[in-house]
This record gives structure tokens, C-alpha cells and sequence, in this order.
């Protein structure tokens, strides 16, 4: 891969800048795609706006940039995109830094400003080659997620469909699931998240499957239809709900004949439990029975140990003496059956009595 600097100053930079949202962002009189495919949505806080328009405004180094030069002598934003969009935006007049817009400074600040040196570094290189750049100057600053590199690989009309529905701000998915999902459209988690519901494949494969196709319908249509689920399923909502196991239950149990008002009861006897500790984990227990999902509180060590003493150092099971780093604290009324974890209800048992009557 070939590499050279560029003697770029801000002028240059935000000459012809444009940002047609979907239609993509563009600079450098129209020669830089500043948001390629594989770039992540704008994500500085105001910040770290601030701090880069305070960088080049006092004169201060702003760090190195990186481009790759396409084929046809444009070029496209390897590295710096956050940065290279919080300059246009303050020079195109979209937010004022320190109270003041860029056309209120004098016109000596504003010279100043626009002829500010950026140090840019421009390669020419395979796609492969590219992508590898790309992930490693992003390891130090902030850092991409696993499906913003996925994204990178398998750009095409499918991922541009599918970023209408999952990847703004305010987004239709975001905005009918953000009380189920964990994480951010921006960051790509809401995408992700609807990838992993829908596909039995790794999500990888699925998107390279679907990589040429021109709308991402069928995983809008699917992520719909599980959102609704949930919530007729559960219409009483809580925060818990957010990033329960959705995906699986709705697998698991959308064909099923269920009662809303008998689950509802359930879940409400749990969330008032003392002993679930894992308040999101309610949802799959109550359609699977897994206790495990909702991590039952354990009996404290002091209890423990106590209890140890009393039974003389013995397996309460098969009362034969071992170390107390070599039992576990069982609920003797089971927890399921309505017992509590309270001393009185503790017992101790080797391990191997333990798994006996797990």
C-alpha cells in the first residue's frame, strides 16, 4: 500500500462541503467523501466538538488524519471523520463554539482559522488493506463496535436500506424497541440486535448473504413483529425489560397459547422477591422455568459458615466431614417451593450431595 502526506488547510477541507444525510457527506470541493460506507454516524458530544474547534483555533496540533485515494483520483475518509465533520459544521454555521458562530469572529480570526494546516496522510491501497488500516488506527481513539466494522465489509444496497430502519437517531426501530434494546441506533447496536433475533447464522454470513439485495424488508418486517409480541405478551412494562432475552422467547414461544393476566401476576410476585436478583431474567422464567435466569441470592459466607459449625463440620446429606471450601449452601425448603434464604433454611452440603439435588 502506497502512502504520501497532503498539504491540506481547512479551507480547502470544507470547500463544496455538503451533507445530504442518506445521500451521503461530501468536502475538498466535492473530491472527499467524508462518510463512506464503512464510517461510523456522528458521534463527538458537544465536548468534544468544542475541543477540536478550540485545537485549530488556537493553532495546536489536531493529530494525524488518514485518506485513501480511489481509483478515480477522489478520495475517502479513513480516519478523522468526527473530527473533519466538526469543522464544516462550525464553519457551515451549524453550532457556535465559546458563544460565538463562525461568522462573528473578525476577519482576522476567521483567515486564521481557514488556513489552518491539516496533517493528512493518503493512502492507495486494496479494499482488504484499507479495512485492516481502518481497524487499527481505530484501537486507540473511539473504538468501533463489532457490527460498525461488519458494516465496513458488507456495504452495499442491503445495509443502506437497513440503516434507514435501525442506525439514525430517532430511527423507526428505535422508536417502537428503545424500551426493550439495550444500546444505541448510532453505535449500530439496534441493527445488530435485530440481525442476531432474526438470523440462526452468524451475522456475518447473514449480511453477506443479503449484501446485494436492494431493501432490508424482511428484517424490519421481523423486528416488528417481535416488538409486538413483546408487548402484547407482557403490556404491563417495566424497566427490566430492556435487553431481556427477546429474541429466544419469542422463538421459543410465539406460537404458544399464553395468558397475559396470569404472567403478569408472576412477574409481579417476583419482581417483589428479595431473593431474585436478576430482575430482567423474570421474563424467561416465567415462559421457561430456568431458575437460573433469575439468580437467586445466595446464602451470605458468615451464614454459612455458621450453619458449617452447627451440623459439626458434616454434609448435612451424608454426613461426612469436609472442608468448608469444599461445600455449598443449599436452601433446604427449595426456593421454587417457596422457601426463603434465611439461616433457618439453610443447609450445607459437600458438593457432590450438592449436585445431587440441584
Amino acid at each position: 500500500m502506497k502512502t504520501a502526506m497532503k498539504d491540506v488547510t481547512v479551507r480547502d477541507l470544507v470547500a463544496g462541503y455538503r451533507d445530504d444525510g442518506e445521500g451521503g457527506v461530501v468536502g475538498y470541493g466535492g473530491n472527499l467523501d467524508i462518510r463512506p460506507p464503512f464510517q461510523r454516524e456522528f458521534i463527538y458530544n458537544d465536548k468534544e466538538r468544542a475541543a477540536v474547534i478550540s485545537t485549530v483555533s488556537s493553532g495546536y496540533p489536531l493529530g494525524l488524519m488518514c485518506w485513501s485515494e480511489r481509483d478515480d483520483g477522489t478520495y475517502e475518509i479513513i480516519d478523522g471523520q468526527q473530527r473533519t465533520i466538526s469543522i464544516a459544521q462550525y464553519v457551515a454555521g451549524n453550532f457556535s463554539h465559546n458563544d460565538r458562530f463562525f461568522h462573528n469572529l473578525t476577519s482576522d480570526e476567521s483567515k486564521q482559522f481557514m488556513d489552518y494546516e491539516l496533517l493528512i496522510y493518503a493512502c492507495n491501497g486494496t479494499d482488504s488493506e484499507k479495512l485492516v488500516w481502518f481497524e487499527t488506527i481505530n484501537i486507540a481513539g473511539k473504538t468501533l463496535t463489532a457490527q460498525e466494522l461488519r458494516n465496513a465489509v458488507y456495504a452495499g444496497p442491503w445495509l443502506a436500506d437497513a440503516k434507514r430502519y435501525f442506525s439514525r437517531n430517532g430511527c423507526p426501530a428505535y422508536g417502537i424497541g428503545k424500551d426493550y434494546v439495550n444500546g444505541a441506533p448510532i453505535r449500530q447496536e439496534f441493527l445488530e440486535t435485530a440481525i442476531r433475533w432474526t438470523s440462526k447464522e452468524p451475522i456475518g454470513e447473514y449480511m453477506g448473504r443479503h449484501q446485494q439485495e436492494e431493501n432490508a424488508g424482511e428484517l424490519w418486517a421481523d423486528f416488528q413483529a417481535r416488538i409486538d409480541w413483546v408487548k402484547r405478551t407482557f403490556p404491563e412494562y417495566r424497566p427490566s425489560m430492556k435487553g431481556a432475552n427477546w429474541g429466544e422467547l419469542y422463538d421459543g414461544y410465539a406460537t404458544s397459547t399464553l395468558n397475559p393476566t396470569q404472567l403478569e401476576k408472576n412477574i409481579a410476585k417476583l419482581h417483589a422477591d428479595e431473593d431474585v436478583t436478576n430482575q430482567r431474567g423474570i421474563y424467561d422464567y416465567v415462559l421457561t422455568g430456568n431458575e437460573r435466569s433469575l439468580n437467586i441470592r445466595g446464602f451470605p459466607a458468615q451464614v454459612k459458615s455458621r450453619v458449617y459449625e452447627r451440623q459439626g463440620r458434616k454434609c448435612a446429606r451424608c454426613q461426612t466431614l469436609v472442608p468448608l471450601k469444599e461445600t455449598e449452601a443449599d436452601h433446604i425448603k427449595p426456593w421454587a417451593k417457596g422457601g426463603k434464604t434465611v439461616e433457618d433454611n439453610c443447609q450445607v452440603l459437600c458438593k457432590d450431595c450438592h449436585k445431587a439435588v440441584s
